[in-house]
This record gives structure tokens, C-alpha cells and sequence, in this order.
């Protein structure tokens, strides 16, 4: 089953921070999404919450009355999770949709539809489970990442084997009677770690040079985003896409 793969701690060893350096950047869309849509949610949970850093972090930016909800089916994200409770913030080991006596002001769904077997019973399943939901997309599907074979990469590593645009996951949405309100592309902004000090001046040179060749492919990357969104996003497949439904 493919469920084995988070299950196991399969996942775990070809992703061993389970992507908390993704934490920050995507508590803050998820903030500015929030914000510009003027919600107020007293109850949040997030399904397929990973090792729970994207609730930490939002927990300090939301109201203090404001209850987070962790659920997660792999044991082992489920043990990194534990050192982030508090008496507002809950984790549980469980499948959401299993829980059939609950319900939130927000859900969730962050990075996680692509890795589902069977997306479309999910996303009926939580309909009813809160008023708004936010979904993020990871756009896999580019010009860059078939030319590069990237997608097998993305299925190998990352366990993804469902991929997006954001036109197909606008379509889904609505195919399964989701009311999209709000949307936009985000893009991954992790802080690198320091470089060691490379002694070889031969060496240096090199990764330097490559460094300013991966400058300059940025620069025109977020240029041709500045002067069309989906043009840029379909060619570079960089960004990843969120949806704020009901």
C-alpha cells in the first residue's frame, strides 16, 4: 500500500527534517491568506500536519483563544510533533476522515492532496468538517520539470503521484463542489545553510561562478513572474499554489 511509505519510516529516512524548513514560509501565506480574506477562526486543524511546525509557528500569530489541531498517520512525524504541544495546541495520531465527530473553523491542506491515493473521497470527506478550507498545490508540472524528468524525482523522493497545475486544481475543486473564494502562487523561500570555507581557490571559483549563474536564472525566473504569473509558473513550475475554499 502506498500508505506504507509514512507509515513504515520509509518517508523518514529520504526526508528527515520532514521539510520543517518549508515551516515558515508557509505559515506566513497561510497568514497573509487569512488576513486578506478578514478570517476569524477560533478552531484550526491541520491534516497531514507533518512534524507540526506550520501550527507552532501560527500559533504564536493568532489569537490566544484560537485552538489548533494536529492529525498525522505516521507514527514517526506523529513522535516529532510531540514536543510542540501545549494546552492549545493538540496533536493525534489517526486518519482525519476517520473522525466522523468533528469540526473546525479551518482546515489544512497543506502539500498533502498529491500524495493521497484517492484524493476525491478525501476532499468529500472533510467537506463537512469546517467552514473555510485552505489547500496548497505543489505545481509538478512544468515545462522545466519534463524536460529535466523531474516528476520522477518528485514521485521517488517525495511520494508524490498525483500532479497539478493551478488550472487542474481550480477544476477539481470545483468538480467536487467546493466553493473557491481566494487564490495565489506562493514560492518556497528557505534560508540556505552556511558553506563550509572551500581552501582549493580552483574549487571557490567554481561554485562561486555557480552561484551567480543560479542568481541570474532566479532573477529572471521572478522577472518573467513579475510580467505573467501563469506563463511563468507553467514553463518554471517554481511556485507552488494556494486556494482558500468552502
Amino acid at each position: 500500500m502506498l500508505e506504507e511509505l509514512y507509515t513504515s519510516g520509509n518517508y523518514l529516512k529520504k526526508n528527515p527534517t520532514w521539510h520543517v524548513g518549508e515551516s515558515p514560509w508557509k505559515a506566513r501565506e497561510i497568514m497573509r491568506m487569512i488576513a486578506r480574506n478578514k478570517l476569524e477562526p477560533e478552531t484550526i486543524c491541520e491534516v497531514g500536519c507533518g512534524a507540526g511546525e506550520i501550527l507552532r509557528l501560527l500559533q504564536q500569530n493568532m489569537h490566544e483563544k484560537c485552538t489548533f489541531w494536529g492529525y498525522e498517520i505516521s507514527p514517526q512525524a506523529y513522535e516529532l510533533c510531540t514536543s510542540r504541544t501545549n494546552d492549545k495546541l493538540h496533536f493525534k495520531l489517526c486518519d482525519f476522515t476517520q473522525e466522523k465527530e468533528v469540526f473546525f473553523d479551518l482546515i489544512l491542506v497543506m502539500d498533502v492532496i498529491e500524495h493521497l491515493e484517492n484524493y476525491f473521497n478525501f476532499l468529500r470527506e472533510i467537506q463537512p468538517r469546517s467552514t473555510y478550507k485552505i489547500f496548497q498545490f505543489p505545481l509538478d508540472l512544468s515545462v522545466r520539470s519534463i524536460l529535466r524528468n523531474h516528476v520522477v524525482k518528485y514521485r521517488t523522493t517525495y511520494g508524490h503521484i498525483h500532479y497539478f497545475t493551478k488550472d487542474i486544481a481550480l477544476q477539481m475543486l470545483k468538480d467536487l463542489g467546493y466553493e473557491v473564494i481566494d487564490y495565489f502562487y506562493t514560492y518556497e523561500t528557505i534560508e540556505a545553510e552556511p558553506v563550509p570555507y572551500e581552501k582549493n581557490f580552483l574549487i571557490r571559483v567554481k561554485k562561486r561562478l555557480g552561484k551567480i549563474k543560479r542568481g541570474l536564472l532566479k532573477s529572471g525566473v521572478k522577472l518573467c513572474f513579475a510580467m505573467n504569473e501563469d506563463l511563468a509558473a507553467r514553463i518554471f513550475g517554481r511556485w507552488r499554489f494556494m486556494v482558500l475554499a468552502k
